[in-house]
């Protein structure tokens, strides 16, 4: 099982839908997903679980972190849905390793179950951010195209407590950083500067869909991906034009992201 922890210390920048879409189209792609909601938003779970397309644990993610979670059911593709008591939790220094080593040996316990597990994070670097990034194979980090998701890229590499860079050199070694995704892209003059801006001082960190023609991952802003969210829908199933047109433009995107992770979906 490979495990993706989706994270941004921004809030706001659509991470929950990339999420959601990207299990959508895993599953039906026929892998069997896990997802857990680690936001006490849960705006991850209300859209899987009115889809009706996964199966609902009997506990939520904060029940999971303290060691309470019990069978999950039995079928391809599962949520763990977030709760309000998980904003509670940094708040708890004490159980802090015990959060993170039984998050570890749950996914150990599920591993021949799945194929892979996607981790919503919250958007503040506390104890249930570090846990997924300390227990995941690889971070994927969706990001706005404007000066202040921007400057949260230092964040997400260099914070002094949960920064990636830091996990992976003290705590897992494994984690690999996919890369950022710009998200909610726009076709503006403003918007062009700023992604011009992210080429030129990070493109090491952006993900390659053609080297020759300098073409990166990004998720385009329309308006058949919210409402695939508010109907809890895979947006490749909507028969309207906008949603197929959303979709020519997302699929490159996450063939390349599932390629990336090994998932085996190279003929998507």
């Amino acid at each position: 099982m490979k495990t993706l922890a989706l994270a941004n210390q921004k809030g706001g920048v659509g991470k929950s839908a990339v999420g959601c879409q990207f299990a959508f189209y895993l599953e039906q792609l026929g892998q069997r997903v896990l997802y857990l909601d680690f936001d006490h938003q849960k705006n991850s779970s209300k859209p899987i679980v009115k889809s009706g397309k996964a199966a609902v644990a009997t506990f939520t993610a904060s029940q999971l972190l303290a060691g309470q979670g019990v069978a999950l059911p039995e079928s391809g593709f599962v949520i763990v849905q977030g709760d309000d008591v998980l904003s509670t939790l940094e708040r708890q220094p004490d159980k802090h390793n015990a959060f993170v080593n039984t998050l570890k040996v749950f996914l150990e316990s599920v591993a021949d179950r799945f194929d892979v597990c996607i981790i919503d994070t919250n958007p503040n670097p506390d104890i249930r951010y570090a846990a997924a990034l300390v227990t995941a194979d690889f971070v994927l980090s969706p990001i706005q195209l404007n000066q202040e998701a921007l400057d949260g890229i230092v964040g997400l590499l260099n914070h002094q407590r949960y920064g990636y860079k830091k996990i992976k050199a003290a705590l897992n070694p494994n984690l690999e950083l996919i890369g950022i995704l710009p998200n909610m892209v726009e076709p503006t003059p403003f918007q062009r500067a700023n992604f011009k801006h992210l080429v030129e001082a990070y493109s090491k960190l952006l993900i390659v869909i053609d080297e020759k023609q300098q073409q990166f991952a990004f998720i385009p802003k329309r308006s058949a991906i919210a409402e695939a969210q508010a109907e809890g829908v895979f947006i490749a199933e909507m028969t309207k034009t906008a949603a197929r047109d959303a979709w020519r433009e997302i699929k490159p995107s996450f063939d390349v992201i599932a390629q990336r992770m090994g998932l085996g979906v190279k003929n998507a």
